[in-house]
């Protein structure tokens, strides 16, 4: 099973467990007017579309080369990601505007053991996806399944916020249930800023990390014949970089000694995590 193959089975599995969510909170907090329960169920409404898009996504992704795209389809992620985070603000405002009315207007939810055992279940679940999610995302060093298990693991914690407004709120406390909407709305607009930011980076083609800089400054020294390096930069191309090196060589160098060069620089980076493609310029010292 390729990274594809493994994100689509991810995707599909959160697209299933969300839709059963959603369906089961805003049934039980519409019924019982907690304003914490249909938060949350507004949060898997989300979490159904991020699933959605994350197929999708990964779905025009996996298309491989043609004429009118020479490196793939790989920024695709990303652009659907960046469409996530925008559902994703959109939702936070709807959950905020509705749990400040409940604190307004004084709105008292009616406790049932049903809340209680649909925000057991939902941390259960999402535990579940967590762990599986992770796992899958380390082993295919797959950057958007990682992301999604993030995402389930921020939905545990969202869900047990929302079992302690219940409980606490059961007590009388009217006021806290409406908090905790409001705190699940903010961690929504947080988890989408998140999102946005991490595409944006991809898409407006920010340089590679220093890591993955510092591996291909130690390859290109193991080679014998470079003077100096001039200029290294990187473009991504989805999850990899098209790495673009400048190096000086000896003036009085063939043009087939220089060459060769460039071609062992190539194929020495090649080999290097998340390289895509490697250009080469060689300048003569």
């Amino acid at each position: 099973m390729n990274r594809f193959q493994a994100t689509k089975i991810v995707a599909i599995m959160g697209v299933a467990a969300n839709i059963l969510l959603l369906g089961l909170k805003l049934a039980v907090g519409f019924l019982s007017r907690s304003q914490a329960m249909i938060a949350d169920g507004f949060n898997s409404a989300g979490d159904v579309f991020a699933s959605a898009m994350t197929y999708i996504g990964n779905k025009i992704a996996s298309q491989p080369e043609d004429k009118n795209h020479p490196y793939g389809h790989g920024k695709a992620e990303y652009i659907f990601s960046m469409i996530i985070s925008f559902s994703l603000l959109f939702v936070a405002g709807e959950v905020l505007k509705s749990s400040v009315r409940a604190i307004v207007s004084r709105k008292i939810f009616l406790f049932s053991w049903w809340l209680v055992a649909i925000a057991v279940f939902t941390i259960l679940i999402k535990l579940g996806l967590y762990l599986y999610t992770r796992k899958v995302g380390r082993r295919e060093d797959n950057l958007l399944v990682l992301a999604n298990s993030e995402d389930h693991r921020n939905d545990v914690f969202v869900t047990a916020s929302t079992l302690l407004g219940i409980v606490i709120g059961a007590n009388g406390i009217y006021w806290l249930d409406g908090v905790v909407g409001i705190g699940i709305s903010i961690w929504i607009v947080f988890t989408g800023i998140r999102i946005f930011y991490s595409s944006y980076r991809v898409l407006m083609d920010t340089n590679m990390d220093k890591f993955l800089e510092k591996d291909i400054i130690n390859e290109i020294h193991s080679i014998n014949g470079i003077d100096h390096i001039d200029k290294i930069t990187a473009k991504p191309i989805g999850i990899k970089y098209i790495i673009i090196v400048k190096v000086s060589v000896l003036g009085d160098m063939t043009v087939n000694e220089s060459h060769s060069i460039a071609a062992e620089i190539k194929a020495k980076l090649k080999n290097l995590k998340n390289v895509g493609d490697v250009v080469v310029h060689i300048n003569p010292a």
